[in-house]
C-alpha cells in the first residue's frame, strides 16, 4: 500500500477543521463555498433582495436570516433554493460535527436534497479515509455518494460513474477492448495495478471504472469501506467479507445496500425463490460480523449479518450508506453521535 495523498479536493475537506476525536467541524469558509454554487450565485438580472442576501452571507455565513428576507426574492425558483440553503446551513451549524449532523439526518429521516446529503457523505468519507493509500478503496468509496452504471461483459461486472458514462444502455465489449482494459467512454480507464497511480491526479473527475466481479479486488475494497464507515460514524468494529453465492446462507438479519438489495433481501427473508432477473441484479452478498458481539442487540448476538448490493433493472446502482446506520441491529449505547 502506498502512502496516502490528497484526493477529492472538490468536496472542500481542506476548508474544514477537526476536533480532538477527528470529527469534522464546520467553518465559515466551508459555508461560503456553498454560496459559489450556480443555484445561489446571483445572475446579472437578479433582484436587489437576492443580491443583498448573497452579499451579507459572504460577509457572515452564519448570520440569522429571517424568512421574510428570503420571501422578498422575486424569482420563485431562487426563493426555493435559498430556503433550502438556509435550512441546510442551520442544520450543519446546529451540531458539534458534520458526522453528528449526518447521523441526525439519517435517524430522524430529515428531508434535504440528495445532492447536499451526497456532498456531506463525501466529506465524511474523505475524513474517514484520510490515511488511506489504497486507491481501490477510494474508488469503491465513490459508490457511497455517486450512482454507478454497471457494465456487463461475459463473467465480469464493471462499475462506471453514471455521469461519466454517456450511454443509455449496457455495453458489450469486444475481446480486444477487454484484453486491453479499455471501456466504451474515451477517457475511461479500468482501475488496476497499472493504472492505480493515475487515480490521485484524477480523483475529482470520477472517470475510472472499478471491477466488481465476485472474487476480485473491487468488492473486497467496498467491504473495507463499509468497515471504515461504521468505525468512523458509530465507533464499532466489524469484519465484512464478500461471499461467492447465496446457497447455504441463513438470514438472521440483513441490510440492503441499495433499494434493490433491500427488495431482494425481503424476498429471501420471506422464503421466496429469486427469479433470473433478481439474481442478475444482485451484485454481491457480504457477511458482516461484529468484532465485539456485545455491540449487537441480544437476539442476533454472535450471528453473522448479511449485506445485499444490487443494481436496478436498468443496470444502475445507487448505494444507500444511510441503510448501514439505520438498518444494523446495534445496541443503542454503540450508536454514538
Amino acid at each position: 500500500m502506498s502512502a496516502a495523498r490528497d484526493f477529492w479536493l472538490s468536496c472542500g475537506h481542506h476548508l474544514l477543521d477537526r476536533d480532538a476525536t477527528g470529527k469534522l467541524l464546520v467553518t465559515d469558509e466551508f459555508l461560503k463555498a456553498y454560496l459559489a454554487r450556480p443555484e445561489l450565485m446571483p445572475p446579472p438580472e437578479a433582484c436587489s433582495a437576492e443580491r443583498e442576501l448573497h452579499s451579507v452571507l459572504l460577509l457572515d455565513p452564519r448570520q440569522p436570516i429571517a424568512a421574510s428576507r428570503v420571501a422578498a426574492i422575486a424569482d420563485a425558483d431562487t426563493r426555493e433554493n435559498w430556503q433550502t440553503m438556509i435550512a441546510w446551513r442551520d442544520h450543519l451549524v446546529r451540531y458539534r460535527s458534520l458526522e453528528a449532523a449526518y447521523l441526525e439526518i439519517v435517524r430522524r429521516n430529515n428531508r434535504f436534497p440528495h445532492i447536499l446529503i451526497c456532498h456531506l457523505v463525501q466529506a465524511i468519507l474523505r475524513n474517514a479515509l484520510d490515511d488511506c493509500g489504497d486507491v481501490f478503496m477510494l474508488r469503491a468509496a465513490e459508490m457511497f455518494f455517486r450512482p454507478q452504471r454497471l457494465v456487463l461483459q461475459e463473467a465480469s461486472i464493471v462499475a462506471i460513474d453514471e455521469e461519466a458514462d454517456p450511454s443509455t444502455g449496457l455495453h458489450s465489449l469486444s475481446p480486444l477492448s477487454t484484453l486491453l482494459g479499455l471501456l466504451p467512454t474515451a477517457e475511461m480507464d479500468l482501475l488496476s495495478d497499472s493504472t492505480a497511480e493515475s487515480y490521485w491526479e484524477r480523483s475529482d473527475r470520477f472517470d475510472m471504472a472499478l471491477d466488481l466481479t465476485t472474487g476480485r479486488r473491487g468488492l473486497i475494497a467496498l467491504g473495507d469501506v463499509v468497515v471504515r464507515w461504521l468505525s468512523h460514524l458509530l465507533a464499532i468494529d466489524v469484519v465484512v467479507e464478500p461471499l461467492a453465492e447465496l446457497q447455504s446462507v441463513s438470514f438472521s438479519w440483513y441490510v440492503g445496500l441499495s433499494s434493490d438489495g433491500t427488495r431482494i433481501g425481503d424476498a429471501i427473508w420471506n422464503g421466496n425463490d429469486l427469479d433470473d432477473g433478481a439474481r442478475a441484479q444482485l451484485v454481491s452478498l457480504y457477511r458482516l460480523t461484529f468484532e465485539d458481539p456485545a455491540d449487537a442487540i441480544e437476539n442476533v448476538r454472535g450471528e453473522p449479518l448479511y449485506l445485499l448490493l444490487a443494481m436496478n433493472a436498468d443496470g444502475v446502482l445507487r448505494l444507500k450508506p444511510q441503510n448501514l446506520i439505520a438498518g444494523l441491529p446495534i445496541c443503542p449505547a454503540e450508536a454514538v453521535n
